[in-house]
């Protein structure tokens, strides 16, 4: 019973198995990285190599204080079809085991949660490029991120539904406020594809481009966040996101509590100072 009780184990080891294909790449330029899933014939599925590999890509990444911006993408034709089926079956096949559900939730917990948590929780901002059909947990992993573009090619997947799931990995949080509740569980309900200039009307990316044009314009908003002082970012992204989940009264508190932290900083005396000669 002990190897049947130990899929959470089992499913670490392969995703960290020194001879698995690189699932994921890295490319630091400066001030930002871009890092690319890629596992393009199976669409970038949710294999256990690449979500160990992008975790412990982003994981780099944010512990390096001189990268500022982060995009995330995906090598065509798609950004991710979320969830390995095959992993799923395997789990399926598993709840008879030790502790059922317990090493499932393990694995979403500590790796796709873990993912979408330390891209929440890090003071680097993230860019989700959506380069073509995001779905499942591929798809909550973009909505986590700080900021979302698309391609004219890229396709929001509510697959979540017809597999009997919930949405998940935080994608619940992010539909609501973006189309309220009613509007989430219309799309829920509906489980239609969505094509990106739909997405942009309804607030689920900010930009859409030509495909061709899609590195270009996330590098654009990555020259948006260096040409800010690196405090102003890194402060106002917490106090966003908290401020997301605030009454009016304890976000004003946040602001009033971060804003005199600004004052002592080099660049905003620069400017300032600047401003008044």
């Amino acid at each position: 019973m002990a190897d049947e009780a130990s899929l959470y184990r089992a499913m670490v080891a392969d995703g960290d198995d020194p001879g698995a294909p690189r699932r994921v790449h890295v490319e630091r330029r400066g001030d930002r990285a871009v890092v690319t899933l890629d596992e393009p014939d199976r669409r970038n599925v949710l294999s256990a190599p690449l979500v160990r590999q992008l975790r412990r890509a982003l994981a780099d990444l944010d512990a390096d204080p001189d990268v500022r911006s982060v995009v995330l993408t995906g090598t065509d034709p798609g950004f991710s079809a979320g969830g390995d089926l095959r992993m799923m079956d395997a789990a399926i096949n598993h709840l008879g085991a030790d502790e059922g559900a317990a090493d499932i939730w393990r694995w979403i917990r500590r790796e796709f949660g873990g993912i979408a948590r330390l891209i929440a929780g890090s003071d680097t901002i993230f860019i989700a490029a959506l380069n073509g059909a995001a779905a499942g947990v591929g798809l909550a992993w973009a909505l986590t991120c700080d900021l979302v573009i698309a391609s004219d090619r890229a396709v929001i997947v509510p697959a979540f539904g017809r597999l009997g799931l919930i949405p998940e990995v935080g994608t619940s949080w992010a539909l609501t406020r973006r189309l309220g509740y009613q509007g989430a569980l219309a799309y829920y309900l509906r489980g239609e594809h969505l094509d990106a200039h739909t997405a942009h009307r309804l607030g689920l990316v900010q930009e859409v481009v030509d495909h061709d044009r899609l590195a270009e314009a996330a590098d654009r908003w990555c020259d948006r966040v260096a040409a800010m002082p690196p405090h102003a970012t890194a402060m106002a992204k917490p106090l966003l996101r908290a401020c997301a989940d605030a009454d009016w009264g304890e976000a004003i508190t946040l602001e009033e509590f971060a804003e005199p932290t600004c004052f002592t900083t080099r660049a905003f005396a620069d400017s300032v100072r600047s401003m008044i000669r």
